[in-house]
């Protein structure tokens, strides 16, 4: 029995270990490769915006543009021009940033948050029409797919501008800070909203082709945009979120510290258990010549060795539920707490060896004390020991 829940300790570390490392780095790269995949890894404005939504012409002084697409991570770029105004029908009005995007607007990248409908094809030859806006923003406006809505946009000093659009898509990105606001459109309208001729932009967005690299590629990046201009990154747009991702590694190293503890202490009485009923047999090598550490080197691999069952019982259930749930979806989360609406798995090969090695390590060590207790025992009294 107690080399049953020694092995039952272990599977349950294991099961718990890579469910917490997986689901916790999977949430960690979702929600940063949402902010990513909708606003760029890098984006690249103006000093005169003054982090305001309102974009101002980027200055082409010193931006190297062709230098930065060469670069080895960066995958993609697009140029767009953002101006704030409201959506207003009979239902009711919603505060919006408008992001005009132009014809090398990356709609496979902005895909897979189109829940209906389509991501807008603009031309830029004319004024293209069809925007696409959040669910949340159809929800509050009773919109659906081909239906029209006026904007309205107002500049200081001026009267306002009204637009008439279609919606062809709406989409869905979970994070509420980019659902409550962003409507993505045409860049000429924004363009005209803002005064700007029909080469300039308001900014550029710059796709990495692994987010990993972002803090290192964001350095490279600012030196070839010029002194009037400034980048900013994905995960320093929203830091807020960052801070909610950062929880993430604290309870990913507390929850594995209270498996390993339990682990170990489960183990350690295994051992201790063993050391009692085999006390006989302990008398016995003694009698025979074998020394107090090649006693506890039997002892302590014999443990390790109950342990293996234990860890494969647990690889085999915490991988399978992994995989169910990558693929599957089985459990959903709020999104307006999570910023995801299913729990994302990321499974590592790597992360898997090290728990497993991890946990085997530990234990090997946490043994090496309690094993002392073989030491203790006479043989004369053990080989009489009942």
């Amino acid at each position: 029995m107690i080399v049953f829940i020694g092995r039952l300790s272990v599977a349950l570390g294991v099961i718990v270990s890579l469910i917490t490392v997986s689901t916790g780095l999977g949430s960690k790269k979702a929600i940063k490769e949402r902010m990513a995949d909708f606003s760029g890894h890098i984006s690249v404005k103006s000093k005169q915006s003054n982090n305001s939504y309102n974009s101002s012409v980027l200055t082409t002084e010193g931006l190297q543009l062709r230098k930065i697409t060469e670069l080895e991570d960066v995958a993609s770029t697009q140029k767009y021009v953002a101006v704030s105004g409201i959506l207003r029908n009979e239902h009711n009005f919603a505060g919006i940033i408008f992001k005009g995007v132009g014809k090398d607007f990356n709609r496979e990248r902005f895909a897979k948050f189109i829940v209906k409908g389509t991501a807008p094809k603009v031309t830029e030859e004319g004024y293209n029409n069809g925007i696409c806006i959040s669910t949340k923003i159809a929800n509050d406006l009773h919109l659906g797919v081909k239906d029209s809505i006026v904007a309205i946009f107002s500049k200081e000093n001026q009267s306002p501008l009204y637009r008439k659009f279609e919606v062809v898509g709406i989409y869905k990105t979970d994070i509420k800070m980019i659902d409550d606001l962003f409507v993505i459109g045409g860049i000429n309208h924004a363009r005209k909203i803002q005064g700007m001729a029909k080469d300039e932009v308001g900014g550029l967005d710059v796709f990495l082709k692994d987010i990993n690299n972002i803090d290192g590629d964001a350095p490279l990046i600012d030196r070839l945009v010029g002194y009037k201009n400034y980048t900013v990154k994905a995960t320093d747009q929203y830091p807020q979120i960052m801070d909610f991702i950062a929880i993430f590694d604290m309870n990913i190293a507390l929850i594995i510290t209270i498996m390993l503890v339990v682990v170990v202490i489960n183990i350690i009485m295994v051992l201790l258990i063993l050391i009692i009923e085999r006390t006989n047999s302990i008398g016995m090598l003694k009698t025979l010549g074998a020394t107090n550490g090649q006693i506890r080197t039997i002892f302590i691999n014999y443990t390790l060795l109950i342990m293996i069952p234990g860890l494969i019982l647990g690889n085999v259930i915490g991988l399978g539920f992994l995989l169910l749930q990558k693929y599957f979806g089985l459990i959903t989360l709020n999104p307006e707490n999570y910023y995801l609406s299913v729990v994302p798995v990321e499974i590592s090969v790597l992360h898997i060896i090290m728990i497993s090695v991890g946990i085997l390590f530990v234990s090997g060590a946490a043994l090496v004390l309690p094993s002392y207790l073989i030491s203790k025992i006479s043989p004369v009294k053990a080989i009489t020991y009942n």
